[in-house]
């Protein structure tokens, strides 16, 4: 890797980038719906990491440069995400507090206005994704593609199944097998998703696409990991949301079954396994390398 390279500025430039568009396009059209705007706009702005964005726009850097065309995109990725936060914190789910050191949006707005936040930013992302006006530089097959792939990856058979999985598992003993699943579903299916988003964009070739997707899918389940372990060993003001969570609602993680110090073995295991994919991209992937380098030394 360059030495020159600084990730946490890049990843800045990015999140910045997403962030203005957001601003610009999430504005109040009128009087009715101000307080449902107030309550997306305070997710949607409360301190993410923009993980999912750098992602996209990291994957579709070896293929492409114009990363302008793709911000729309990225930003319905990260609408689509903080939909699942505002919905995960609610009480008949996670019943969480906290998120990312501010209360929850259902603290803040009330349960009824939250699930409605989340639904409007849910169905917001695909209305940008498909909107030809926003996306003039996007093939329409590339942008169906696109929205295709996201319906799949966030739905019952991505990230929706994967927290029916972990809800209706809780208080129960699982088998990997289902902690698996749980954790590739919930969490990996998304960023997985982005990383082959990326490629989509770029146009790359059928055979990309799958590097990027594997990648995606091992950084992913590495990150869910390391949330796992970070859920036990980091306090509330590290980590910006409740610490000891995990416990209180007897969910199932990789520390339970594991071991804390084989589970961060898995998941070294796993970046090593997700770089080894993409490094036949030379330099082109090195923010990626570097991402993935990070999922497994962040501290929240």
């Amino acid at each position: 890797m360059n030495e020159n390279f600084n990730l946490k500025n890049y990843i800045k430039f990015f999140a910045n980038k997403v962030d203005n568009w957001m601003r610009d396009y999430l504005t109040y059209k009128n009087e009715y719906t101000i307080g449902l705007i107030d309550s997306m706009r305070y997710s949607i702005f409360a301190g993410g990491k923009r993980l999912r964005p750098v992602l996209i726009y990291s994957s579709y850097g070896i293929f492409e440069s114009y990363f302008d065309k793709i911000t729309p995109f990225a930003a319905a990725v990260e609408m689509l995400h903080t939909y699942s936060l505002i919905h995960d914190d609610l009480p008949a789910m996670d019943d969480d507090d906290l998120r990312r050191g501010k209360p929850t949006n259902h603290k803040m707005f009330g349960e009824a206005t939250a699930i409605l936040a989340g639904d409007a930013l849910l169905t917001l992302a695909f209305e940008i994704m498909l909107d030809k006006d926003i996306n003039k530089d996007i093939p329409t097959d590339l942008m169906l593609e696109a929205a295709f792939k996201l319906a799949k990856s966030a739905g019952y058979n991505g990230m929706v199944g994967g927290q029916y999985a972990d809800i209706i598992n809780e208080n129960k003993e699982i088998d990997k097998n289902t902690l698996d699943f749980i954790h590739k579903h919930k969490t990996a299916a998304l960023i997985s998703y982005c990383c082959e988003l990326g490629a989509i964009l770029g146009f790359a070739e059928e055979k990309d696409k799958q590097n990027l997707a594997k990648f995606g899918e091992k950084i992913g389940l590495a990150f869910q990991i390391v949330d796992d372990i970070l859920d036990i060993t980091s306090t509330t003001e590290e980590l910006g949301k409740n610490a000891g969570s995990d416990i209180k609602n007897k969910k199932a993680t990789y520390p339970e079954i594991y071991g804390l110090e084989k589970s961060k073995k898995i998941a070294e295991d796993l970046i090593e396994k997700a770089i080894n994919t993409i490094e036949i991209y030379g330099k082109a992937a090195n923010p990626l390398i570097e991402i993935a380098k990070y999922i497994i030394k962040r501290e929240n």
